[in-house]
């Protein structure tokens, strides 16, 4: 069967064949730009996963690093630790000592040290052994030592000033 196709049933044909071309090409932009973005997205997340081991492993020696140093700062407190415990034992030690000696006063003659004795009435009775009148005790709070004949301190307080000097 022959058919007879006319000029203007040909020239539309033409233009649907042009047409269907131009949509054909507009899909395969259109898919060409969506294959470029998934290409870039690709791209985009291998960096990220290569950064990402990247940081992980630079986070990994630097918790090694950490961890060592806490070893050593651990093996330090042990050790601190250690000899603070021996000076708590030392400090006990000397403790005892202070507190044999904590009752004890200095007898002092004119600011300087004459002699150390137990109790205060010890000190007061051995100075009246010099000379020191049993009643003549007072303050002297307001005086320095050095213008007073005979004073009592407690030997602590003894220790921790200077009395040669015009207390």
């Amino acid at each position: 069967m022959i058919r007879i196709i006319t000029t203007a049933r040909l020239s539309g044909l033409k233009q649907d064949r042009d047409e269907a071309h131009s949509r054909a090409q507009e899909i395969l932009e259109a898919a060409d730009a969506a294959y470029a973005r998934h290409v870039q997205a690709c791209w985009e997340l291998t960096e990220e996963a290569e950064s990402a081991g990247r940081d992980a492993q630079a986070a990994r020696a630097r918790a090694a690093e950490l961890t060592k140093a806490l070893e050593q700062t651990q093996a330090e407190l042990a050790q601190t630790r250690d000899t603070v415990a021996k000076q708590g034992t030392r400090l006990m030690e000397l403790h005892k000592d202070l507190e044999a000696v904590c009752g004890s006063v200095a007898l002092l003659r004119f600011g300087q040290l004459h002699s150390i004795h137990p109790s205060n009435e010890a000190a007061k009775a051995h100075a009246e052994s010099f000379d020191a009148t049993p009643d003549g005790w007072v303050s002297a709070s307001d005086k320095p030592a050095s213008e007073l004949l005979w004073r009592v301190v407690e030997l602590g307080e003894f220790a921790v000033g200077d009395w040669g000097d015009d207390r």
